[in-house]
């Protein structure tokens, strides 16, 4: 009794860590082009996307949440130890790569290292295949279609705009990036926002502490509370690699770009698929970018964000088996 207990609190604080470095390396991803642009200041734009994280993730159900606590390993193999390897992989995974300013996607994170967990615990035969076309699904929205979203949106904008003077330009979309940057943080916890609390509900229903899954709304609010203070604290490396270093934004620019993944995001969303907000914002930046000339994006910077990505998916699965594998022998 007392090493279950213990293990239900280490499971909740290490997701609460989790969400923690996701507000480090991936809800920064949100707010980066309304910061790159100058539109507003990184604490107002920490504090809108701390509001709207949460706002997002209470509103528009919990269909992603369900689907990472339900449908990407067997549920009945999944057990505390499981959740404690996935997080600590997370935050392992996370904070190296917040250490050298790269992006980094917690959602494939968390999806890999809980299967590298469930097959250290039960083998090939725990994996859940509807959730992993899920997955893979997400993967398309957030790259190619974050992409072609970018590039289609911008030139769509250069056509309706090319009679208007530049000044005339800057000054509206300042604005109207406002908006842009408060619907890609709200879309961010429309799907983002609800893993880990997907994960933080998982772990009581497992530890006897509630009889089914659903996610309450104390647990969305903390969660969302968590990740806020982790973007306050530590978003400012990612801001900088994904706002300043992929290419040059302007305010229309950045509206496109926001817009464009935020669209990506909530789509989604609505159909329970978990994917990367990272890889949304990201290719929705070089998308935009390459609108202006190809060269405009700083493809050695894209290499190195692209290359992360790829190495995400094994590196944390490996990562999440071993530990759960040593977590197996200790208890």
């Amino acid at each position: 009794m007392a090493d279950s207990n213990f293990l239900l609190v280490a499971a909740l604080v290490l997701v609460l860590g989790a969400e923690f470095v996701n507000g480090w390396t991936d809800a920064p991803n949100a707010i980066a082009t309304v910061v790159s642009t100058r539109v507003l200041s990184p604490s107002l734009a920490v504090l809108m996307a701390a509001v709207l994280n949460i706002v997002g993730a209470v509103v528009t159900g919990t269909a992603v949440a369900t689907t990472i606590g339900t449908g990407i390993v067997k549920p009945e193999i999944i057990s505390l130890p499981v959740i404690f390897a996935a997080m600590l992989t997370i935050i392992i995974w996370s904070m190296v790569a917040w250490f050298y300013g790269i992006p980094t996607s917690e959602s494939h994170e968390l999806v890999a290292g809980l299967a590298g967990a469930g097959l250290a615990i039960a083998g090939p035969s725990v994996l859940l295949w509807e959730g992993w076309v899920k997955v893979l699904i997400g993967l398309g929205f957030s790259t190619v279609l974050g992409f072609s979203l970018g590039m289609g949106v911008m030139t769509s904008l250069y056509w309706l705009l090319r009679r208007t003077s530049v000044s005339s330009i800057r000054g509206v979309f300042s604005r109207l990036q406002i908006l842009s940057a408060a619907f890609m943080a709200f879309s961010h916890g429309s799907n983002d926002g609800q893993k880990f609390m997907g994960v933080f509900t998982l772990a009581l229903v497992l530890g006897g502490k509630m009889a089914h899954f659903a996610v309450p709304v104390w647990v969305m609010l903390l969660c969302g509370v968590v990740m806020g203070i982790g973007t306050a604290l530590g978003g400012w490396r990612i801001i900088r690699t994904v706002g300043f270093k992929i290419t040059k934004l302007e305010p229309i620019q950045g509206f496109a770009a926001e817009s464009s993944g935020a669209f990506a995001i909530l789509l989604a969303s609505h159909f329970g698929i978990p994917l990367s907000t990272t890889h949304c914002i990201g290719t929705s930046i070089m998308g935009v970018g390459a609108t202006r000339r190809f060269s405009a994006v700083r493809w050695g910077i894209a290499r190195n964000i692209v290359m992360t990505w790829i190495i995400t998916f094994p590196a944390c699965a490996a990562l999440g088996w071993i530990i759960a594998s040593l977590l197996e022998l200790a208890f």
